[in-house]
C-alpha cells in the first residue's frame, strides 16, 4: 500500500427495525358482519327451496300489507299468536292453509262407515242365520217337506228372498181366485212363526203369469188378482205370528216381472215373494219427507165453501169368469 494513500475510513450503516403502526380490530367485525350475512342468505335460498309454492304466495301477501290486515280485523300480527298464520293439526298437508276441524270431522266420518259396515256385517249374519233356520225347518216339517221344492230361497243385495212358486197340478190359489188352498195355509203359517223374532221389515208381493183375466184389462185384471193374493197371504203370515208392524209393504205385480220371461205362462211364474229387507233396501223404499204447506185461510167476509166427493168404490163386474183358459195367472 502506497504511503501517499490515506487510509478511509469504514463506514457501518445499522438500520434500526421498528414495529409497524397499528391498524385497529374494525377488520374483524366487518368479516364477522359479511360471514353472518352469507350464513343468512344461504339459510334463506334453502327455506324458499324447500317451501311450497302455496306457503310462498301467503308470505309474499302477509309481507305486502301485514298491519292492514290487522287493522281491518282479519288474522295478522294484531291478534295472532304467530307472525305467519295457518297451519293446523294434519301434517299430510304440503302446503297452505287448513281448517284445524277437518281432522276431527275426516274422523267422525271414518267412524260412522265403520260402524256402518260392522251393522251390515251384523246383519248379513242375521240373515244367514234365518236362512238356515228356514232351510232346516223345512226339511224337519214333513207337512212342509213335501212342498219343499215350491219354497226357493236366494239372498241378494236387498235381503233374503223367499218365493212360494206354483206347479203345474199344485197350485196355491184356485183358479182366478185369491183362495189359499189348504196346505198353502199351512206354509205361509209356519213362515210367518219363523219371521214373528225378525228385526228387518219385511216385504211383500204377488205375481200372476201372463195369462190374462177373463173379464179384460179394464176389469178385474192380473194386478187386482195379485194385489189380492198378496192381502190373503199377509193375513195367514200374520196368523202364524208374524208381527202386522214388520210388513213394510204389500203390493201386486201381476205378470210385470216374470220368473220366467221365456215362457209367461209358465205357472212358476205365479208365485208370492217374501223378502227379508236389509236395512239399506228399506231406506231406499221409504219416501222422502214431503214438505208441509200450510193452507191458505179464506177472506174474513167470504163464507168457506167445502166441496166433498166420494169416490166410488172398486166395482168386480158380474160377468167376471173363472174358467182355467181365460181366468188370469
Amino acid at each position: 500500500m502506497a504511503d501517499g494513500k490515506k487510509l478511509q475510513p469504514i463506514i457501518i450503516k445499522r438500520i434500526k427495525k421498528s414495529g409497524h403502526a397499528a391498524h385497529g380490530g374494525a377488520w374483524k367485525i366487518a368479516y364477522a358482519d359479511f360471514v353472518t350475512a352469507m350464513m343468512a342468505f344461504f339459510l334463506l335460498m334453502w327455506l324458499l327451496g324447500s317451501t311450497a309454492k302455496g306457503e310462498l304466495d301467503g308470505i309474499a301477501s302477509y309481507f305486502q300489507s301485514p298491519v292492514k290486515v290487522s287493522l281491518m280485523g282479519g288474522p295478522g300480527t294484531g291478534n295472532s299468536s304467530s307472525i305467519l298464520p295457518g297451519g293446523g293439526r294434519d301434517l299430510s298437508k304440503s302446503f297452505g292453509q287448513m281448517d284445524s276441524g277437518e281432522a276431527e270431522r275426516a274422523a267422525k266420518v271414518m267412524g260412522a262407515q265403520m260402524a256402518q259396515q260392522a251393522k251390515a256385517r251384523q246383519e248379513a249374519a242375521r240373515l244367514d242365520a234365518l236362512e238356515q233356520k228356514i232351510a232346516e225347518l223345512i226339511k224337519s216339517n214333513p207337512a212342509l217337506a213335501e212342498f219343499g221344492n215350491q219354497i226357493q230361497l236366494e239372498k241378494t243385495t236387498d235381503g233374503l228372498h223367499i218365493q212360494i212358486v206354483d206347479q203345474q197340478n199344485r197350485p196355491m190359489f184356485d183358479t182366478g181366485s185369491s183362495l189359499v188352498k189348504p196346505y198353502m195355509r199351512d206354509i205361509l203359517r209356519e213362515i210367518g212363526k219363523a219371521l214373528g223374532d225378525v228385526e228387518n221389515r219385511i216385504a211383500l208381493a204377488g205375481h200372476t203369469d201372463a195369462t190374462p183375466y177373463g173379464s179384460g184389462e179394464r176389469g178385474y185384471s192380473n194386478w187386482e188378482l195379485s194385489a189380492d193374493r198378496a192381502n190373503a197371504s199377509r193375513r195367514e203370515l200374520v196368523s202364524g205370528g208374524l208381527p202386522d208392524d214388520k210388513l213394510r209393504r204389500v203390493e201386486g205385480l201381476a205378470s210385470s216381472r216374470l220368473l220366467r220371461p221365456e215362457a209367461p205362462t209358465d205357472p212358476i211364474n205365479r208365485r208370492i215373494s217374501i223378502v227379508v229387507m236389509t236395512q239399506a233396501a228399506e231406506e231406499r223404499m221409504t219416501p222422502g219427507s214431503l214438505p208441509v204447506v200450510a193452507p191458505t185461510p179464506a177472506p174474513a167476509l167470504a163464507p168457506a165453501v167445502v166441496e166433498t166427493s166420494s169416490a166410488p168404490a172398486l166395482q168386480i163386474p158380474a160377468e167376471v169368469t173363472k174358467t182355467t183358459s181365460g181366468s188370469g195367472g
